[in-house]
């Protein structure tokens, strides 16, 4: 019997998937623990931390806790650190007063990361008054209810200044306040803290993926942040945002949420030749593990790809409540680990 060869394709992309050690080798992506950054909530008045229903494994961490958790983020590679205060309910107010008081949670904490692991970690600092204010709003409100946009500019730049003082070594801006950043970057090189960076949230959202965050930060919000945080339904607005960061000073910017909106996150790493950020927030991280513990998905594959898919996508760091535990994994080998200048996927 004869064979025809011709009736057969001559270009088989098979070829370069055929083992684990041909996959490894010809990936185009790969995630280094360098890239991760560790969002980490620390509260007010506790002792033990607190674990968050809607977020398995994550917690709101007593001080003693947090400093643990920072030396075990340094052990394992991790990059950074992005810092949350929970002040006691009791002390919020109309204007977020924890937020600028030097002896506040977060300052507390910054300074404590800080004592304990210096500059092995880059330390990073919410800038913004959520967790601080009882109406739960990024800012403060005219007599209207309505977030005042300059108003809360005055606060953010007292902000910056008592983060700056107790220690931070970058701020991250999240309010989605016209001219923060600029506002930020006169606060802080006015008070002598000019080798301070700012990570901008360039893209921030307004996302239904934020649920298990507003537990996690204890919020007080009434009402929602539409006015101030992006509409999902618009692009190219981010890139007018964009444009006005770094105009403004901006050492890096970031996308918010990170996997509705690799579109945004592929077009802002295609524009700009500043480090670029992804934050893989908490309703991600909740679905994944839901759906993981109800055996519909394999946890560690997922957790994986959509860490490879941001990465894929253009974030040179990524923010991930899975930071840790990752960066550990791939250190043990359990993952490939590749070269900091691209993800992952799992062999």
């Amino acid at each position: 019997m004869s064979t025809t060869y011709g009736s057969f394709p001559g270009a088989r992309p098979r070829r370069l998937r055929t083992t684990p050690a041909m996959r490894r080798m010809v990936a185009e992506t790969r995630l280094h623990p360098a890239e991760l950054i560790l969002p980490a909530f620390v509260r007010e008045g506790v002792t033990e931390p607190v674990p968050l229903e809607s977020m398995p494994g994550v917690v709101q961490h007593s001080r003693d806790t947090l400093r643990k958790a920072a030396a075990e983020a340094v052990a394992a590679g991790v990059g950074g650190i992005m810092l949350f205060g929970v002040p006691e309910e009791s002390k919020k107010d109309a204007v977020g007063t924890p937020g600028t008081d030097p002896d506040g949670i977060l300052q507390q904490a910054i300074r404590d990361v800080r004592a304990e692991v210096g500059d092995d970690l880059v330390i990073m600092s919410d800038l913004c008054l959520d967790e601080h204010t009882d109406h739960g709003h990024c800012g403060v409100l005219d007599a209207e209810g309505r977030v005042d946009n300059d108003a809360t500019l005055e606060r953010y730049a007292e902000m910056a200044r008592v983060q700056a003082d107790a220690g931070v070594h970058t701020v991250g801006p999240s309010g989605m306040m016209d001219g923060q950043v600029r506002v930020i970057r006169e606060a802080l090189d006015g008070a002598g803290h000019q080798d301070i960076s700012i990570l901008a949230y360039t893209a921030k959202y307004s996302s239904a993926f934020y649920g298990p965050f507003r537990e996690a930060v204890g919020s007080s919000l009434k009402g929602d942040r539409k006015t101030y945080q992006q509409d999902p339904a618009n692009a190219r607005e981010s890139l007018r945002e964009l444009e006005l960061d770094l105009a403004e000073g901006a050492d890096m910017v970031m996308v918010k949420p990170a996997l509705p909106y690799l579109d945004i996150l592929r077009q802002i790493a295609d524009a700009v030749d500043v480090p670029v950020a992804a934050y893989q927030i908490s309703g991600e991280y909740a679905m994944v593990e839901a759906a993981a513990a109800n055996g519909w998905i394999d946890r560690d594959r997922a957790i994986m790809e959509t860490l490879t898919s941001v990465r894929r996508a253009g974030a040179g760091m990524i923010l991930t409540y899975w930071a840790t535990e990752v960066a550990r994994r791939l250190n043990r080998g359990e993952w490939h680990r590749g070269s900091s200048t691209a993800g992952v996927a799992p062999r």
